[in-house]
């Protein structure tokens, strides 16, 4: 008897433009990659035609992809690519030496997780307040931050709140910082995400609310994102991939010589390993025969209804979110204060 499954209501959650296009080749999206060093930057272009064909907005996608930012080297690197390509972003988007910025930190600071925004802003120069007595120095502009909270806690739509408040400051650009979801293990705390195509708060967790974009503000909006979450599907079907990569590296290894299937300390993931249709099937059957969309989809299938597709987190979360919010406090610092790097 064929399995059917159902797959109508079941999508992938991801926020990274990069692992929503993968390989794709459609019309409509214009993508380089860049190596910095050892870190990954991938810009992305949609048009309209390719917008409509992923779902997503049309606009420009930038992702900085690194292995560690706890070590002291690693840290300044990912710190000088994310400066760089931040003013690269707001060129294309016309900002000017004399325009302000709003910088808002969506998320819940009591929760890890969730609380990239808010602690972003914590290491963010704020500066409209001397320029409103004149007193802002050379070099400078003009900067301001607000930490909206989430809806759950104060019952007021987040858009609302920052609508009412870039009413009040009237910037020239909003910078959204919030925390995305990844479908992919290996890019938790290791992706730094930014678009200008704006933001829905609470997408990364399946909670949607009021978009904060140029369409409905009427000023740039740039959002950044660290994905700081993966749901239970996510990493059961990572596991099965890395239990295919393992098993076909193990049999390769055990023809070498007379051990058994075994590989040991290896990171087999580093390794050119081709990946055969039957070793798939060897290890899970009727699993094995689906193709990938099929066996994320099938797992979202098994786990949304009974509630078990928890969303998880690294457990050195804090020590890695204060290293990452750091990176974007200061990273921002330099981009819009000429003279920031004197005063520290």
């Amino acid at each position: 008897m064929k399995h059917e499954i159902d797959l109508k209501d079941y999508s992938i959650r991801t926020d990274l433009i990069t692992e929503i296009i993968e390989d794709k080749e459609e019309n409509g999206i214009n993508k380089k990659v860049v190596m910095e060093g050892d870190i990954r930057v991938t810009e992305v272009y949609l048009n309209k035609e390719g917008a409509n064909s992923l779902n997503k907005k049309e606009g420009n996608y930038i992702t900085i992809e690194f292995e560690d930012v706890t070590d002291k080297d690693n840290y300044k690197k990912v710190e000088k690519v994310f400066v760089k390509y931040l003013k690269k972003l707001l060129k294309k988007n016309n900002f000017k030496g004399n325009d302000s910025v709003l910088i808002i930190g969506l998320g819940n600071e009591k929760s890890t997780p969730d609380a990239l925004g808010p602690l972003t802003l914590n290491h963010v120069l704020v500066t409209r307040h001397l320029f409103l007595i004149n007193k802002q120095g050379e070099d400078y502009r003009c900067t301001s931050i607000f930490k909206p909270g989430v809806t759950g806690n104060n019952g007021i739509e987040t858009s609302d709140m920052i609508l009412k408040i870039t009413e009040a400051v009237k910037p020239n650009m909003i910078i959204v910082i919030d925390a995305l979801a990844s479908s992919s293990i290996e890019r938790v705390c290791t992706t730094i995400q930014m678009t200008d195509t704006g933001i829905h708060p609470g997408s990364g967790v399946g909670n949607d609310r009021k978009e904060i974009s140029k369409e409905s503000f009427g000023i740039p909006v740039i959002a950044i994102g660290v994905p700081t979450v993966v749901d239970a599907a996510t990493i059961t079907h990572n596991t099965i991939g890395y239990m295919y990569k393992y098993f076909s590296y193990a049999k390769k290894e055990s023809t070498k010589s007379s051990s058994k299937l075994k590989v040991g300390n290896v990171n087999y993931l580093k390794k050119n390993i081709k990946i055969n249709d039957e070793d798939k099937k060897s290890l899970f059957g009727i699993l094995g025969n689906l193709e990938e969309d099929e066996v994320k989809k099938f797992l979202y299938e098994v786990l949304n209804p009974i509630g078990y597709n928890f969303m998880v987190t690294p457990k050195e979360i804090d020590f890695v979110l204060n290293k990452l919010s750091t990176i974007l406090g200061e990273g921002m610092n330099k981009v819009f204060h000429k003279n920031y790097k004197n005063i520290l």
